[in-house]
């Protein structure tokens, strides 16, 4: 019969596991939870396993900033999920050593020659906190750069889907004279053309509907943690463009264990995003609920969270919150991810009760962004947008 173990001596092993790592010659037989999992992948990632020295296996490794390099932004955001401060700033400048990050950083000119994407941007975010001043305005032109070329290709696409499904949505079909839509009225009566008179009878009159400061609200909540990093940086350039539509009043709120309101930055996209700060843990229900402080007419708000939904904090109470704000007419989207790189990793038990609530939870490639938006205006059903659109939607538990 084997001697029990004592709680002590479990703990003793539990921690020679995670310094040796998973090596062959490790030698403990300490089987770890999923948490220490997490843990011992973190460690890893930056020191190597035992099979030789922990510094010569992390040195083979070339780290770098680019999306086909280990995802810096992910991993500074599990070691602050997993660590505490003081282990955090300690295996954070490890980091800028064994994977090759001091280098880059340190030489301007290096961030100059590389090719500037939205993976890098990301890294670059998630870095900023432990980046050298000399280096900080070259990582903020290699930003710059990468959000302009963003603008470029996103914010037309943007402007026109949600100009025209506001025309749509508010189009009025009892006008005053000053009101009519003249273009939209001949058009729609063309049919009803008299020759003899060589006019058109317009018994079908459209008219701009009545003007007020905002015809929608749209409130963007978005997940900072480091898994959701290149989805953090599109939401912010996408915020940036829907807030120079003056129809419709934009929020923006990103968070981790704690909340943040960018709305007063929305005007340079750059500022939103070195406003963020990547990594961390996931405390929805505080967002939602500091969100919901915001909505002031419920009928006329879209409500967009970003989220893989892995939960922190009180994952009932943020259902509940969530159930009420559909129960109050806001139209509520949750995006798993707002990028190219596909569906994340992601609660499925939380997307099924969404899913049960009527909020389709799916993956949206920035492409398809505007039209989401144009389709969520028009009120139109988000679940059968994404199957024509052939996106599939977490389905209930």
């Amino acid at each position: 019969m084997k001697p029990e173990i004592d709680s002590a001596e479990i703990e003793r092993l539990r921690r020679w596991r995670l310094i040796l790592g998973s090596g062959t010659a490790e030698g403990t037989g300490c089987q770890l939870s999923e948490k220490d999992g997490m843990i011992d992948r973190a460690l890893q990632a930056l020191y190597g396993g035992n099979d030789g020295p922990a510094g010569q296996n992390s040195r083979e490794r070339r780290g770098g900033l680019g999306a086909s390099n280990p995802n810096v932004a992910r991993w500074l955001g599990d070691i602050r999920k997993y660590f505490p401060s003081t282990v955090v700033q300690v295996m954070q400048q490890d980091a800028l050593e064994r994977l090759n990050l001091k280098e880059m950083l340190l030489e301007p000119e290096m961030l100059e020659s590389v090719e500037p994407d939205v993976h890098l941007v990301a890294n670059l975010l998630s870095l900023a906190k432990v980046m050298p001043n000399q280096t900080k305005a070259t990582a903020r032109m290699v930003v710059r750069k990468v959000v302009d070329e963003l603008l470029r290709k996103l914010a037309n696409p943007t402007r026109q889907a949600i100009q025209g499904s506001l025309n749509r949505a508010v189009r009025n079909r009892r006008p005053r004279h000053q009101e009519i839509d003249w273009h939209r009225t001949i058009k729609a009566n063309l049919k009803h053309y008299q020759p003899e008179f060589k006019t058109v009878i317009p018994e079908t009159r459209i008219g701009f509907g009545h003007k007020r400061a905002s015809l929608r609200d749209i409130v963007l909540c978005v997940d900072q943690s480091g898994s959701m990093a290149t989805s953090v940086v599109y939401s912010g350039i996408f915020a940036a463009v829907l807030a120079s539509l003056p129809a419709v009043s934009t929020s923006l709120v990103v968070f981790d264990t704690a909340v943040v309101d960018l709305t007063e930055l929305l005007q340079d996209p750059v500022e939103v995003l070195f406003g963020t700060q990547l990594g961390g843990g996931t405390d929805i229900n505080q967002a939602v609920a500091y969100c919901q402080t915001l909505i002031r007419r419920p009928q006329e708000t879209i409500f967009v969270l970003v989220s893989d939904l892995f939960e922190g904090g009180n994952v009932n109470e943020m259902e509940q919150r969530v159930a009420q704000l559909t129960m109050a007419g806001v139209q509520v989207v949750a995006l798993l991810a707002l990028n190219d790189d596909g569906a994340p990793c992601f609660d499925h038990r939380v997307a099924g009760n969404f899913a049960a609530l009527g909020i389709p939870a799916f993956a949206c490639t920035p492409d398809l962004f505007p039209d989401l938006m144009a389709a969520a205006i028009n009120r139109q059903s988000i679940a059968q947008w994404a199957s024509r659109q052939g996106i599939g939607t977490a389905s209930r538990g």
